[in-house]
């Protein structure tokens, strides 16, 4: 009897052991597998901002040879106003919204609607 509690004392010591073991490796691989992750995610996000910043780089280039001064609050508020009209908010919403008349959100938007109708009236066309 005791030989049988002896050996099942060692047994059951000996499976703790590999159950530590199995899990140890388990946890290392999860490990790996969590760190390869965050590093690509890390690398598309450099790639992003790289991107963004090329963007941006080539939106100031733009402006420069088209002549247009526009200070920070002016390209703010031109955004802002471009994402609404995108957003399909009518241009009296987006001027009540913005305190300015109805008439310098036309003037602001007037190139951008411009474009829209023209490729509106080529696809009519055919």
């Amino acid at each position: 009897m005791e030989w049988t509690f002896t050996g099942l004392f060692i047994i059951s010591a000996l499976m703790l052991v590999v159950s530590i073991l199995k899990s140890t490796r388990a946890a290392k691989a999860q490990h790996t597998q969590i760190d390869q992750i965050h590093i690509s995610i890390m690398e598309e996000i450099n790639t992003l901002q790289k991107s963004i910043r090329n963007i941006e780089l080539d939106q100031e280039v733009l402006m420069k040879e088209a002549g247009l001064q526009l200070s920070l609050e002016e390209k703010l508020f031109m955004r802002e106003v471009l994402d609404l009209y995108d957003r399909k908010y009518s241009i009296e919403s987006i001027a009540e919204m913005k305190n300015v008349s109805s008439s310098t959100i036309q003037e602001l938007l007037a190139p951008y609607q411009a474009m829209k109708d023209e490729g509106r009236k080529v696809a009519n066309e055919n």
